[in-house]
């Protein structure tokens, strides 16, 4: 944390003076609105915060910020938040990036930047297809759905990024649906109070060429069902009454009823987002429907050293033990001859 805010900002504070372009009904605005309103929450400088991003729809995102930023190119927006970072470790770095620019072109970027730890947060927006391309398949697309790319149906199987950046090393992972605006400003303020690369993946909606893909979760019919919102140290209850939960049967995962099979609220599992072993976080971050709720919610945030305090750390150690002290004491060293 840098030094603290001379002055209460707001929302408007971070509002640009650019219209804003996304298609009528995108998720977009939503997540726009959540980062607006969360960030004047934040004990700190306005100009200490840069948003970076790649090609797609979601990289019109730092237009819309009235913070610096860059508009970068595709799937290399990772190699630009991290120079920034590096560069002024005092700066608040944002990627804004989507499924297809993080996934599939800027992949090796992806997983190598959460391999870092730097502390860098990671904004992926999902919406399962290419939107600013009109509608081909994407990385994360599901497996049998007709896109332009595929008319006949996809036949791979989709990346899951909670369990790509798991993969990685993680050390902070989150997800959210874009229909959801406390839980994402909630979110972005725990993602940016840890130290280390912090990714949250955003259910986002496309509502021009994938629409409702995620309403079987994120429907206003099944959303209390199909959802679990994880809370560190509280048990894993869902459901609309609140009678539904989830347990570690053996090794694996398993959903519940309280009040049935002699069940109650203390049977069920703890969630431990600290928990240094990715075993149990990585089954959590793989439930899906029908059979799982999809876990909402900080999944994993734990501690390790980050890239840049590594970087730090091993550069004013080479400063105190450097046998030269400028580059004229270097240059006159050992032999030297003068050319006249």
């Amino acid at each position: 944390m840098s030094e603290t805010a001379t002055q209460q900002l707001t929302k408007k504070d971070f509002t640009s003076d650019q219209e804003v372009r996304w298609c009528p009904g995108c998720g977009d605005y939503a997540i726009l609105r959540s980062m607006q309103k969360a960030l004047p929450q934040l004990d700190e400088k306005k100009e200490n915060y840069v948003f970076i991003a790649g090609i797609g729809c979601s990289s019109r995102f730092p237009y819309y910020m009235d913070t610096f930023g860059f508009h970068t190119i595709h799937g290399r927006a990772p190699a630009i938040a991290t120079g920034v970072k590096l560069a002024n470790p005092d700066l608040q770095v944002w990627q804004i990036t989507g499924d297809g620019d993080a996934l599939a072109i800027g992949g090796n970027h992806f997983i190598h930047a959460i391999r870092r730890n730097i502390d860098i947060n990671i904004l992926l927006f999902n919406n399962e297809i290419y939107g600013l391309t009109k509608g081909q398949f994407s990385p994360t697309s599901q497996t049998g759905i007709k896109t332009k790319s595929n008319p006949h149906g996809i036949t791979d199987s989709p990346f899951i990024p909670t369990q790509l950046a798991l993969g990685a090393g993680a050390t902070f992972i989150a997800r959210i649906p874009d229909t959801n605006p406390k839980g994402m400003q909630i979110v972005f303020l725990d993602a940016e109070k840890h130290r280390g690369t912090s990714l949250v993946e955003i259910l986002q909606n496309c509502v021009i060429f994938n629409d409702k893909t995620f309403g079987d979760v994120t429907g206003k019919d099944v959303k209390h069902d199909m959802q679990l919102y994880l809370e560190h140290g509280k048990p894993m209850i869902y459901g609309k009454e609140s009678d539904k939960g989830i347990i570690l049967n053996g090794l694996k995962l398993e959903t519940v009823t309280i009040g049935e099979n002699g069940i109650t609220e203390d049977d069920l599992l703890i969630h431990d987002a600290h928990e240094p072993d990715i075993c149990l976080h990585m089954m959590i971050a793989n439930m899906n429907v029908p059979e799982f709720p999809v876990a909402m919610g900080v999944i994993r945030a734990v501690k390790k050293l980050t890239f840049d305090e590594g970087m730090k750390a091993q550069l004013e150690e080479n400063i105190q033990t450097a046998k030269f002290r400028s580059s004229d004491e270097l240059f006159n060293s050992g032999d030297t001859w003068e050319v006249k």
